[in-house]
């Protein structure tokens, strides 16, 4: 039942974890996904902030007349229309930080996964294979030697990046600007990247510049002996140019945890044995998702209890908290 506290909505599915921190400050109000909520006007006044695990577009911004801040579970926020939230003086957050470490160690693992064919292996033991027909066959690649290009090197690719240094690989990376203060070699383009390394490992956000830049030129650049890693967003990938790559031997192999239309993975790489995926889990652990889902929470606490928020997205009208 509703009570005279601050009404919080809560659109959809989200981490229970927050329904249980906010349960404690606020009225929490669940509303059904769709193009528009189907919220009875005196709830929609009622409202005056946003708990959200994926998208709220001008519509619903619109339908709220009172919010004054959407705390996104997630470091993305790309289904936020946070331009329109900042026109109307709605501060946005997300959850940085929290799941660097845990999105970093996923990609080197998933590059490990890649390269030497963990999985099969261990599925080739327990299938009893390895008693019955011998040892698992050699994996045709090593992350020994390679030349690894990171597309994309904000927080999460930073991360990345010190966790190869221990594998003696070199490093470059290519983003919009250069970063000075790191020792790691800059690209001024993908291509000039993908043409000079082996290793491909993205991390950007998706935005339009990145829609499908991961394409059959890039790919061809990386070469057969080419491997391509990605942990950022499916959107920034050509599926039928990666598919039909790792097919005819165009690349080498790639390992996905991101895909353009989740959780829908094309049928295509389904059948590839030189092709690792996994479901979307980068910061799927139980700590790291707590911690999310507290930074979420907070940032909604911090609000209505002092008027600042912990992790504002840049393009939010106020600076964050301290």
């Amino acid at each position: 039942m509703s009570d005279n506290r601050t009404a919080i909505l809560v659109p959809g599915k989200i981490h229970p974890r927050v329904l249980e921190r906010l349960g404690g400050h606020f009225d929490v109000i669940a509303a059904d996904r769709g193009e528009s909520p189907q919220v009875d006007a005196g709830t929609a006044a009622r409202v005056r902030g946003v708990a959200v695990a994926g998208g709220f577009n001008a519509a619903w911004i619109d339908a709220f007349p009172n919010i004054e801040v959407i705390a996104n579970f997630g470091v993305g926020y790309d289904g936020i229309d946070v331009n329109h939230a900042a026109v109307k003086g709605v501060v946005v957050t997300n959850t940085p930080d929290v799941l660097n470490d845990e999105v970093a160690d996923t990609a080197i693992a998933l590059l490990l996964n890649t390269l030497r064919l963990f999985p099969q292996a261990e599925t080739w033991l327990r299938e009893g294979r390895w008693a019955n027909e011998g040892p698992f066959p050699l994996s045709p690649f090593s992350l020994k030697g390679r030349r690894v290009g990171i597309y994309g090197l904000g927080r999460i690719g930073q991360e990345i990046a010190k966790r190869l240094e221990p594998f003696k690989v070199k490093i470059g990376y290519h983003t919009r600007t250069p970063r000075t203060e790191l020792a790691y070699d800059y690209y001024p383009s993908l291509k000039a990247m993908a043409e000079d390394v082996d290793t491909l490992i993205s991390i950007v956000p998706k935005t339009s510049e990145t829609h499908k830049v991961i394409d059959a030129e890039i790919l061809s650049a990386l070469g057969p002996q080419g491997v391509f890693i990605n942990v950022g967003r499916g959107w920034s990938v050509d599926d039928d140019a990666l598919i039909t790559a790792l097919g005819n031997g165009t690349l080498g192999a790639a390992g996905l945890d991101v895909f353009y239309d989740e959780p829908n993975v094309p049928a295509g790489y389904l059948s590839l044995p030189n092709v690792s995926l996994l479901p979307h889990v980068a910061s799927a652990s139980v700590p790291t998702r707590n911690a999310m889902a507290d930074l979420v929470a907070d940032n909604i606490i911090e609000w209505f209890g002092k008027g600042a928020v912990l992790t504002p997205v840049p393009e939010t009208p106020v600076k964050p908290k301290g």
